[in-house]
């Protein structure tokens, strides 16, 4: 049952592979990283989140895209939101992930599978999906909590500084 609403979701909803998504496992990135490891000089950021479950979000509809109609009568295309329920559907798998495996996930990947070995880890406590970083930014009110430019731009600035400081530890153990 979970295998085939993974597959559904993952297939023809975000038209994805579903092997790709196997790929990211766990168990399948230790392998690799087992017989590849990661050059240490390479800095490396997980972030990981896990899906709300509310009733907000069950009714939630994210706008997706734009169909543009043929040419109207004024001479321009009609252009109308595509809307489905993202943030519905991830908020499901999220509760089959919890119920199969006992993983919190964002409906898509479990914060298990997220977490890069050996990274800098970010576990943010507020609750996102697996679409909050692509889908979110065009309807988010203002307020108190940071938007995705936000936390992308704070994930970026992490990284440089954690690849600013192995270069310093390693300068340090040269000398």
């Amino acid at each position: 049952m979970l295998r085939k609403l993974m597959e559904i979701l993952v297939s023809k909803v975000l038209k994805g592979d579903l092997q790709a998504l196997e790929d990211l496992t766990y168990e399948r990135r230790k392998e690799f990283l087992a017989q590849h490891p990661l050059p240490p000089e390479v800095p490396i950021v997980s972030f990981h989140t896990e899906a709300s479950i509310t009733p907000s979000v069950l009714t939630a509809l994210s706008h997706v895209a734009h169909v543009e109609l043929p040419v109207a009568a004024d001479g321009n295309p009609a252009r109308i939101p595509v809307v489905m329920p993202l943030s519905a559907a991830l908020a499901a798998c999220s509760q089959l992930l919890v119920a199969r495996y006992g993983e919190k996930s964002d409906g898509l990947v479990t914060r298990k599978d997220a977490e890069v070995p050996g990274s800098v880890a970010v576990r943010p406590e507020r609750k996102l999906d697996h679409a909050w970083m692509v889908y979110s930014s065009m309807n988010e009110e203002p307020g108190d909590q940071a938007n995705t430019s936000q936390v992308c731009e704070a994930l970026l600035t992490l990284l440089v500084e954690v690849a600013q400081r192995r270069r310093h530890q390693t300068a340090m153990k040269d000398e």
